[in-house]
């Protein structure tokens, strides 16, 4: 008897399910094909419905069907193209990966493609777009499988995204500096890198089109073996799935089709991340959809949906003359960061504050000892720098400059080389003491200014000003940072502090910060005046190239501030750092303490961006060497995170501007190269 009652019942449910998966799969259809017919529509020049319509069937003017069929018609289907495929590999990563984070931007797949292409472009090597597909391929697919080889597959998705993003910033930040080495090799790469639909024509989308579909087929095949992965390692295993080749095969097939959107339209952002995550509510209604070969073309429906969608609303709301010079990937990408936003407000945080290390106390000697050290070292390399550079002085031409008893050229020399000295050792202590700060309040040990979006916020706001207004002086440029500053720390911090900064939404917020302002920042510079374009990217490598002594004033002076009050308030810190109960029970106000540090830090942060541009990972590395010198206690680990940060940057800006003289790289780039070997070290150490 229970057998007839239940069968009837789940028969309809089932074929019910597969109705309703068929229409919205119908319905999404339909939606692709009338944005792709919107779009075709939208342009500069007066060719509308009517003149496409008889463009289509022969019958319109030649100016109104070579408007159509050269422009629009190539764009409106690289749109398609490259939607498709990004949705369909954000879908097979993350079922692979078992993590909803996962696409190619947050494996650094497009990075290392950025990379691998600007290598080939530097060589002078004039490859056909087929050729620059497979390098790009070759670059993604290594990028990928270094950010998922320290994340681990199926980890937190907080590993995840910091191995992505550390990386995606120390590899931006090689292929920039070959920008600013070989700028006729690399013409063009930058516009490329920000990811548009109309570059390459008809030719380019029948090139990549079999390269598609050699990875849509392939990610089709391995379909049900993905299936089975959803369920267990070990349950797939007892299936007979063998689980290390089922995804080692997807992931390749993934940058496979990663490499083709890659090399037809530049990176196009995050639509491999929000295509999947659109389509999981529907698979938890229809249980069709939790099929992988379902879940991957609704993917890709949706990737294509979301890829035409920001595009018809760019020309919808921007003016067609501007519209034309904003990248279709600036447009994802704030879509995306917006979206990744709201995913970590939402999605439930396991990992919660992290927990302290042990309270670690040297001995006096070893503090005293260390400091003592670090400011022989300071100076060692303050002369150096001095000393050192494009024209090489003397011990005695600096002192007679300072008398005021140089020559011209030794004066002229020594008055743009000192600012530069300068800026670089303040930037460098004041990011230390922000990533000190920051680290403590939030008792993660992986925060960092520039991770977090408080560096980006900065950038923004300076790159703003630099743009509109290049005359603007050292304290105007100082406001602008702090003001982005400001902005993007209340949301980051703002958010993660609902239920005490946990790991997992502080950094996704901050991620997706991070993104949104250079996605802003990537706007700013394809719009504005070439030269004011050249000084913002300059500007933007890190580089304290045009420093004066009024714009490292603002930074002196905050850093002192910061400096004092961290010293004065290090019981404070030492308390905060440890846990959310033991500062309350000694009657601290928690919140007043945290709202009060995190200020600071975002100021310190604002100042240093403004006076030496951006430069990442000294918050995250001098921090972490000051603790491992002289143990936890903040009376120590000030000081000595200061000095540290000092030495790195002063010995990244002498290196940029010395190693290859009398061309120069930005400090900024050269700490990104440091800075991101030890921080995939740290998540490895983290992982053992």
């Amino acid at each position: 008897m229970a057998v007839t009652a239940t069968t009837p019942a789940t028969r309809p449910s089932a074929a019910t399910s597969r109705t309703g998966a068929a229409a919205v799969t119908a319905a999404l259809a339909l939606l692709v094909a009338a944005l792709a017919v919107v779009d075709i529509t939208q342009g500069t020049a007066a060719v509308g419905a009517g003149e496409v319509w008889k463009a289509l069937t022969g019958r319109a003017d030649p100016a109104d069907a070579s408007v159509v069929i050269a422009s629009r018609l190539p764009r409106a289907a690289a749109g398609l193209l490259v939607g498709a495929v990004l949705g369909m590999a954000g879908a097979a990563l993350q079922a692979v990966s078992r993590n909803v984070l996962a696409s190619p931007d947050t494996l650094a797949v497009n990075a290392g493609s950025y990379l691998a292409l600007g290598l080939a472009a530097v060589t002078g090597v004039s490859l056909p777009l087929f050729a620059s597909s497979g390098v790009a391929f070759v670059g993604g697919l290594a990028a990928a499988a270094v950010v998922l080889g320290l994340s681990g597959l199926g980890a937190g998705t907080v590993r995840l995204v910091l191995a992505g993003s550390a990386l995606t910033l120390g590899l931006t930040a090689i292929t920039e500096g070959l920008l600013l080495l070989f700028p006729q090799q690399t013409e063009g790469l930058y516009q490329w890198n920000q990811g548009s639909i109309s570059q390459n024509g008809f030719d380019g989308v029948l090139q990549m089109a079999p390269l598609a579909v050699a990875g849509l087929v392939g990610l089709l095949l391995v379909a049900r073996r993905v299936d089975a992965l959803a369920l267990g390692d070990d349950a797939a295993r007892g299936l007979g799935v063998p689980v290390r080749p089922t995804r080692i095969t997807a992931v390749v097939l993934a940058a496979l089709l990663s490499a083709a959107a890659v090399t037809l339209a530049g990176p196009i952002g995050f639509v491999g991340l929000c295509a999947p995550a659109l389509v999981r509510p529907l698979a938890r209604r229809f249980r069709a959809f939790t099929r992988a070969r379902a879940s991957l073309s609704l993917a890709g429906l949706t990737g294509a949906a979301l890829v035409l969608g920001s595009d018809v609303l760019l020309r919808a709301v921007v003016p067609a003359d501007v519209a034309v010079a904003v990248p279709t990937g600036v447009a994802t990408s704030l879509v995306g960061a917006v979206f990744l936003i709201v995913m970590a407000t939402r999605v439930r945080d396991t990992a919660g504050a992290a927990a302290s290390e042990r309270l670690r106390i040297r001995s006096r000697a070893v503090f005293l000892t260390t400091t003592a050290v670090l400011v022989a070292v300071v100076v060692g390399v303050t002369i150096a720098a001095v000393l050192l550079g494009d024209s090489k002085l003397l011990l005695g031409d600096v002192v007679n400059w300072a008398q005021g008893r140089a020559g011209r050229t030794v004066g002229f020399v020594l008055d743009t080389r000192v600012p530069r000295v300068l800026a670089a050792l303040l930037a460098g202590a004041a990011l230390a003491l922000a990533g000190t700060l920051v680290q403590a309040v939030t008792r993660n040990p992986l925060a960092e200014p520039g991770i977090l979006g408080v560096s980006g916020g900065a950038a923004l706001g300076a790159v703003l000003l630099v743009t509109t207004a290049p005359v603007a002086g050292s304290w105007s440029l100082a406001g602008a940072a702090f003001a982005g500053a400001a902005i993007s720390s209340v949301v980051v911090f703002g958010l993660a502090a609902r239920g005490g900064f946990q790991q997992n939404r502080l950094v996704l917020v901050g991620f997706g910060v991070a993104t949104g302002t250079a996605a802003l920042i990537s706007l700013l510079i394809v719009l504005t005046d070439p030269f004011n374009a050249t000084k913002a990217l300059t500007w933007l490598s890190g580089s304290t190239y045009g420093r004066t002594l009024p714009d490292v004033v603002p930074l002196a002076a905050v850093l002192t501030v910061g400096v004092l009050v961290a010293v004065l308030r290090r019981t404070e810190l030492d308390l905060i750092s440890l846990d959310e109960d033991t500062p309350r029970l000694l009657g601290l106000n928690l919140s007043r303490g945290r709202l009060g540090f995190l200020v600071l830090s975002v100021l310190l942060s604002a100042t240093a961006v403004a006076a030496a541009g951006t430069i990442g990972f000294v918050g995250l590395v001098a921090p972490h060497a000051a603790r491992a010198l002289v143990g936890r206690q903040h009376a120590r680990v000030v000081p000595v995170a200061v000095l540290l940060g000092a030495v790195l940057v002063c010995t990244a800006d002498l290196t940029g501007r010395t190693v290859i003289a009398p061309a120069q790289l930005g400090a900024g780039l050269m700490t990104a190269v440091i800075g991101t070997p030890y921080f995939l070290h740290l998540l490895m150490r983290g992982r053992r």
